[in-house]
């Protein structure tokens, strides 16, 4: 990944952390905040798919890839935000993952 993504969890995290704290209630907020960005989603891919019929096909596969780069990059924040470095976390996560693949 590039830099600067890693750069701007970081700084979202110094955003958040000067803007509400760094207890336990405000950690627990940023995990929790996962859900709600997957349930956007979740939103998106039923407006996709146009599965509510009063309001029918509402959304596009760009919506839906953006809404899931939400959840991947509220993930890194929280990651951050336990006082892990979240590259570090995901580089031990795509291993972990490549090693099942037998590569």
């Amino acid at each position: 990944m590039d830099d600067s993504i890693w750069a701007a969890a970081q700084a979202a995290r110094g955003w958040l952390d000067t803007a509400n704290g760094t207890g336990e209630t405000e950690l627990t907020c940023r995990i929790l905040k996962l859900t709600e960005e997957a349930g956007e989603a979740s939103a998106a891919w039923i407006g996709l798919l146009g599965q509510n019929p009063r309001k029918g096909v509402t959304h596009t596969r760009e919506d839906v890839a953006a809404e899931l780069a939400d959840v991947v990059f509220t993930a890194l924040v929280a990651i951050e935000s336990l006082g892990l470095d979240a590259r570090t976390v995901l580089d031990s996560c795509a291993n972990k993952v490549r090693s099942r693949l037998g590569e």
